[in-house]
């Protein structure tokens, strides 16, 4: 299966660069799965399609502010994206520099915010791959660090400096755990009148944690889909979820997933439990699964997602629910309408295609 097979043409003015005014202002595409059709909506609708009884699953992931500035004692620039936490005082991040730095030496950051000769130091002291372990050398725990000096990390796509409207727009309102350096942006739709609307209608919720990691912006760099290594991202699902998704099951109503990282949640939760002979188990590991045409899903009925880059392993999971051609007939669609694309942009609501496995890519 080849890459280029999901790839389409998208024009840069449909790149949302800031959200909507408003969380639930956005537009909603409905994809039906089973029929392939499609209709404009807006976001509110949604309320519409969610019946008593279905189960709605959300990432509560935090995002940290985890782009540092800083400078090496040379003078040269050097920029940080914190991947993650290793504890109060260590991370590993993506490091640019004119020279990638060498083991034992110390950078300084957080000057831009705090003032020149008020930053704080991080040694670099070993290499992982691509990624650098940072030791900081402060007293006070590298979230706080954070908090004080470091910059909303927006995605690429979005070419301009973060602002301070960023540090709420860029979090959904239910975020409670801190370590994501993305976010679940299907949830940024969502407002507290939307939630409880919702509760009072008798929807359940339920919530897992993954910690999106800044590989969810990497490109695909193969020619087949089969080659693409994925990579690891932290999740939980917790044995009150396995709960609730069991009960929803039972009760014959539906499982829906806001967004593609409470997808590979649960549906990791489940590819583990398979071994067990069970539908799901409590999950607490790092997860690197890949979704794609030809796969199938245990859990997920319905899903929430915003419109994923061309060639992206989102495109992919979103393609293997509902079916290929029903994918980019509808992102088609979505472009000639003018639909606003990536994390600020708009989102659809899909059902599953039980007939996925026979839509890939010829």
């Amino acid at each position: 299966m080849l890459v280029s097979d999901f790839h389409f043409d998208l024009p840069d003015e449909l790149i949302a660069r800031y959200p909507t005014a408003e969380r639930s202002a956005s537009r909603l595409l409905h994809l039906n799965g089973e029929t392939g059709k499609f209709a404009d909506q807006q976001f509110v609708d949604l309320y519409d399609h969610i019946n008593e009884g279905d189960l709605l699953i959300f990432n509560n992931t935090r995002v940290i502010p985890a782009r540092l500035y800083g400078r090496k004692p040379s003078g040269g620039k050097v920029e940080a994206l914190v991947e993650r936490v290793l504890d109060e005082h260590r991370c590993l991040a993506h490091v640019k520099a004119s020279k990638a730095p060498k083991e034992g030496a110390e950078l300084i950051f957080g000057e831009d915010k705090l003032g020149e000769g008020n930053g704080f130091t991080a040694t670099m002291v070993a290499r992982h791959d691509t990624l650098f372990e940072l030791k900081f050398s402060e007293q006070q725990p590298l979230f706080d660090l954070l908090q004080l000096a470091g910059h909303m990390p927006l995605p690429p796509y979005i070419d301009r400096p973060d602002e301070d409207a960023d540090q709420e727009r860029y979090q959904t309102v239910y975020s409670k755990v801190l370590g994501a350096v993305a976010a679940p942006t299907a949830g940024l739709h969502f407002d507290n009148a939307m939630l409880e609307k919702l509760k009072v209608k008798g929807v359940d919720t339920a919530f897992v944690t993954l910690h999106v990691g800044a590989g969810t912006f990497q490109p695909v760099r193969v020619d087949t889909i089969e080659e693409h290594k994925m990579h690891a991202e932290y999740a939980e699902v917790s044995q009150e979820v396995v709960d609730k998704i069991l009960a929803t099951k039972a009760n014959g109503k539906r499982v829906i997933a806001v967004g593609t990282t409470s997808v590979r949640s649960v549906e990791s939760a489940a590819q583990a439990a398979e071994k067990e002979g069970k539908l799901i188990s409590p999950f607490f590991s790092d997860t690197s699964i890949f979704l794609y045409p030809g796969k199938t899903f245990k859990v997920v009925d319905a899903l929430v997602t915003n419109f994923h880059l061309p060639e992206s392993t989102l495109i992919m999971l979103v393609s293997a629910f509902s079916g290929y051609k029903n994918t980019m007939n509808a992102y088609a669609h979505a472009v000639e309408a003018k639909y606003r694309f990536f994390s600020y942009g708009d989102a659809m609501f899909i059902n599953k295609n039980p007939n996925a496995l026979n839509d890939v890519p010829l």
